[in-house]
């Protein structure tokens, strides 16, 4: 192939049209009503301080309930490891028995050469 493809690999996906300025403004304006909105539900948010300064706290809680959860959620994925693992096997012993019966009750075809 040409080298020179490489370079020009997504060219007929970029778009090299400007923006009108109609949509521009309409960009302009969702984007300065969403950052009023999230302004305004931090605001009505109570207690700020409190929560920066417990936060740490409840940080290292945290941390410290998942490393007590960590031998739970391997019991957990072993169990599910198991039962899944035993229905697959269940489905592979009856595919397995399912080919043995065709193939034993399967009639044979009688070529006949004339």
């Amino acid at each position: 192939m040409n080298k020179n493809s490489d370079k020009l690999l997504f060219k007929k996906n970029l778009s090299l049209r400007r923006k009108s300025k109609q949509k521009l403004i309409k960009e302009s304006f969702f984007m300065l009503s969403s950052s009023i909105f999230i302004t305004y539900l931090n605001y009505i948010i109570p207690n700020k301080i409190l929560i920066f300064k417990s936060f740490l706290t409840n940080f290292s809680k945290l941390t410290s309930n998942i490393l007590n959860l960590l031998p739970y959620f391997y019991e957990i994925c072993l169990a599910i490891f198991i039962f899944v693992s035993l229905i697959f096997s269940f489905i592979l012993i009856l595919g397995a028995f399912y080919r043995l019966m065709k193939v034993i009750t399967s009639k044979t075809k009688q070529i006949s050469f004339k």
